[in-house]
């Protein structure tokens, strides 16, 4: 398998994945078409890009590849190459912020209780 095709496999399959997990399509088509497919295996399935990403890569790894291992190798291989794509290209998502409470005892105006010294 020539480099050209691989890229071309990967450019694919990250193209595709992220059209189906991610984009609306015009008149909200693809919207659409997964809010249809529900919480079962197949909605579950387009809501992540990882397990969405193995499917799509795999006609075309059987497409791409000669032989049977070339064909095997390909699957994880054009999937593994938009999993990292997607990561490059997106933004990491952000935790919740952290909480604080300031303690009442050390306010500003008032000494802390519990110091030895004073």
């Amino acid at each position: 398998m020539r480099f050209y095709w691989l890229t071309l496999g990967i450019l694919g399959v990250w193209r595709i994945t992220h059209l189906l997990h991610a984009e609306d399509g015009p008149w909200n088509v693809l919207a659409n078409l997964r809010r249809s497919f529900g919480a079962g295996f197949v909605g579950q399935m387009f809501d992540c890009f990882y397990c969405l990403s193995l499917w799509i890569a795999l006609p075309l790894g059987w497409w791409l590849g000669q032989s049977w291992m070339e064909r095997l190798l390909l699957w994880p291989s054009l999937s593994g190459g938009a999993i990292l794509l997607q990561r490059a290209t997106t933004k990491p998502e952000l935790g919740p912020p952290a909480i604080f409470v300031e303690d009442p005892d050390l306010a500003e105006d008032k000494e802390p209780g519990d110091v030895l010294r004073r």
